[in-house]
């Protein structure tokens, strides 16, 4: 027998909206590949309440407190595969398996293309960081570097400077006068040579070698990586995409539903920018609004 809700991706989103769906005792199946965008990350900050915890902590604790509620089941899987029909939605897991559903919440999350520049990618999460809000205070007053990507760059280094001492490494990039203009008033420095690798003790961060030679001592390097959509759901659904400003993603209404009549996307793929706790709200957003499209549909 079909559920009333197929959740699709088990963070942060998803685990709001099948909390309150359970809590109006409907039936929902969460899938999740135990793979939530901010897993490298060891403490996430500004979520109320849970200021410093380990993201992968609230996860585990959110799950246990969704077993509470009988009508919800969550799987260890991954959706590979969506169809449409008359009475909802069937998703095709990668096990074979298929289950059923009237509507469906996608809330798979975001995937971060980072720069290939040596030293970074083990440091995502740790000293090379996205959001200061979310990272920022414990940077504080520290030296600290943006990398230039896109022209969103400048806009970045504006708000970074806010937390510390601020340099933009255009890693072999060039600015627009108006643009170096905005940035020198601002009291940010600008760094012309490409970068080279980023060096420190384990996950620390002391610095930026450059091509040239010469070390830019840094603690923090904040970027802004291209992102892409985690799962092929949203394009087998025919879902309107947007482009936002570090990449692709689905267009909702203030209810969170897709321009897919039962489909609704909650979470990093469908917001910018992206927090925690922007997370949980969509997600209660979408829960509360399939809830009230199952009563009142």
């Amino acid at each position: 027998m079909p559920s009333d809700t197929i959740i699709v991706g088990g963070g942060f989103a998803g685990l709001a909206a099948a909390t309150y769906l359970g809590r109006a005792r409907r039936s929902v199946d969460v899938l999740d590949t135990g793979k939530p965008r901010n897993r490298f990350a060891t403490a996430s900050h500004g979520f109320l309440g849970q200021d410093g915890q380990s993201p992968t902590t609230i996860l585990t604790t959110a799950r246990e407190q969704l077993s509470a509620y009988p009508t919800v089941r969550v799987r260890n899987a991954e959706a590979s595969e969506v169809q449409t029909h008359d009475d909802g939605f069937a998703v095709r897991l990668a096990s074979g398996d298929t289950i059923e559903a009237r509507t469906l919440i996608l809330a798979f999350g975001l995937r971060d293309a980072l720069p290939v520049i040596p030293g970074l990618a083990e440091r995502w999460g740790k000293t090379v960081l996205h959001c200061p809000y979310c990272h920022g205070f414990e940077f504080s007053d520290r030296p600290l570097g943006v990398l230039y990507r896109t022209e969103m760059s400048v806009h970045q280094a504006r708000l970074i400077a806010e937390w510390g001492p601020t340099t933009l490494f255009l890693n072999g990039a060039t600015l627009r006068p108006e643009d170096t203009e905005v940035l020198l008033r601002r009291g940010i420095a600008i760094e012309p040579e490409p970068v080279e690798r980023l060096e420190g003790e384990g996950s620390a961060l002391s610095a930026v070698r450059l091509k040239d030679g010469r070390f830019h001592p840094i603690a923090a390097l904040y970027v802004a990586p291209e992102s892409h959509l985690c799962s092929p759901l949203a394009e087998q659904l025919g879902v309107q995409l947007i482009d936002g400003p570090l990449g692709t993603i689905i267009q909702t209404d203030a209810n969170k539903m897709t321009s897919v009549t039962g489909v609704y996307a909650a979470g990093d793929i469908a917001r910018v920018p992206h927090s925690v706790s922007w997370a949980v709200a969509d997600g209660v957003t979408a829960g509360t609004a399939v809830h009230r499209a199952l009563v009142f549909g």
